[in-house]
């Protein structure tokens, strides 16, 4: 395996506690607004741009994907297995595994007493800087996200076809040779790994699946001016 089990942990545990800083908290702070009060009390990029306004929202996303992403790239260039299509299935599972981690800290943060978001912009980075692997796969599931969002303009629903796209355009993608050099041989550990991935986010969602039952989830619109700091 390229690079030895201690340099992986250390790259998955600083790849935890990067994905476990709460952008949408500190954005919210910084505006004298405690997100955790407000909407759907979620610290992720949807609540954030529902509490405090769209700008501020697609900022969050932003930084949680770049979360993900980071550690991902500096894991892959320190280990020279960003840019090969098929690493050795040891060193694609530990890369991979650098990726899940700054999930699990982006869901479940050590300063938030494990109390995070979604993922689901986290995710996304952590995948689309697996390259060149995961990265196309990556980007069929933001595209399945955007056009479910354009029908349904349920945030909670895109998210999750877009979890459910991602493994299963890996295999669309490696049917017509992608990435070239990829073998299915390869392949095994990144479709296992991006299946997981996305139950976990179907998973977050189960609170979402009980208000859409109910009809209550919000539909994405106008965002809704930021409460003010008095009120927060």
């Amino acid at each position: 395996m390229t690079g030895s089990p201690l340099i992986w942990l250390l790259l998955s545990l600083g790849a935890y506690l990067i994905g476990s800083v709460p952008f949408g908290l500190l954005i919210g702070l910084a505006r004298g607004v405690d997100i955790r009060q407000h909407g759907s009390k979620n610290i992720g990029a949807t609540n954030a741009g529902r509490v405090l306004g769209r700008k501020w929202g697609v900022l969050c996303f932003v930084l949680d994907a770049l979360k993900g992403a980071a550690p991902v790239i500096v894991a892959g260039k320190m280990t020279g297995v960003w840019g090969v299509a098929d690493p050795a299935p040891a060193a694609s599972l530990a890369w991979l595994g650098v990726g899940v981690a700054a999930l699990i800290g982006h869901m479940f943060p050590v300063w938030l007493r494990f109390k995070g978001g979604k993922g689901v912009a986290t995710g996304f980075g952590a995948m689309v800087a697996t390259w060149p692997g995961v990265t196309l796969p990556a980007a069929a599931a933001l595209l399945a996200w955007i056009v479910t969002l354009k029908i349904t303009r349920y945030v909670s629903v895109s998210s999750c076809v877009a979890a459910c796209v991602l493994p299963v355009s890996l295999v669309g993608l490696r049917l017509v040779g992608w990435p070239v050099g990829g073998t299915w041989t390869g392949a095994w550990a990144y479709l296992v790994v991006t299946a997981l991935l996305g139950a976990m986010v179907v998973w977050k969602h189960r609170a979402n699946f009980a208000r859409l039952r109910a009809g209550t989830e919000p539909k994405v619109g106008r965002p809704k001016p930021a409460p003010t700091p008095g009120n927060a």
